[in-house]
């Protein structure tokens, strides 16, 4: 008898611990796919903010580390200084970087007053830092709209729970609040890591970008200050 009291304890046991293995086996993936339809936008928007990350960080690296280069600017202030002015220009055709341009336009004006030079340059660092922020902008849209959309699960999850509430009239239960309570709760946590992550991702180019533009303004202050030199 109390070996069969062992062994149902055991059976008991195990059952429990199959049942707990099976609760507890409750995927990401599962978890995403009770959010609904808005975890399938939270999920391109990420996708979205994501590329455009990568694609911005690629350019504004590749720009910092032409603009990084001390040969180039070295080159150009060898040129003008030996009065092949030519020369100098061709170097700032063939580095393709905003810095190369930037350079570039300020060659174009020679002749004129250094003021208009000056002038031509800025507009031009101006030309290209827009291009540089271009789409970053999205990135701080997904940002702002993740948590926002995360918030509408919420409510929408509330409003099914309650009308299942209704519908269950006296035969309320657990099961009958989890469907909707559960949506809620997965969209506002997906909302806020979308929300974070491309926060993130949006400081970080921001950053890049600000490095990118104080390198721009030192070297066009080194390159008037090449022209002001004497002959």
């Amino acid at each position: 008898m109390h070996l069969l009291q062992i062994v149902q304890i055991d059976s008991l046991a195990e059952n429990a611990a199959t049942q707990s293995d099976a609760v507890t086996s409750l995927s990401l993936w599962q978890m995403a796919v009770s959010g609904g339809w808005i975890m399938i936008v939270l999920a391109l928007l990420l996708v979205l903010a994501v590329y455009i990350f990568i694609e911005r960080y690629l350019t504004l690296s590749r720009a910092l580390k032409g603009q990084e280069d001390n040969v180039f600017m070295e080159n150009i202030r060898q040129y003008v200084h030996e009065g092949d002015l030519e020369r100098a220009r061709d170097l700032s055709k063939e580095n393709d970087t905003p810095l190369g341009r930037m350079i570039n336009k300020g060659f174009s004006r020679l002749g004129r007053p250094l003021p208009d030079i000056q002038a031509a340059i800025e507009n031009e660092g101006k030309l290209e830092v827009a291009g540089l922020e271009k789409r970053v902008s999205l990135v701080a849209t997904v940002a702002s709209l993740g948590p926002m959309l995360g918030f509408l699960g919420t409510v929408t999850g509330m409003i099914t729970a309650f009308h299942d509430m209704s519908n269950a009239g006296t035969n309320i239960s657990i099961q009958t609040l989890s469907g909707g309570i559960s949506t809620a709760m997965v969209t506002t946590v997906g909302g806020l890591i979308v929300g974070i992550i491309c926060y993130f991702l949006y400081n970080l180019l921001v950053t890049r970008i600000n490095n990118v533009v104080f390198d721009l303004e030192v070297r066009a202050n080194e390159f008037m200050d090449l022209l002001h030199e004497p002959a």
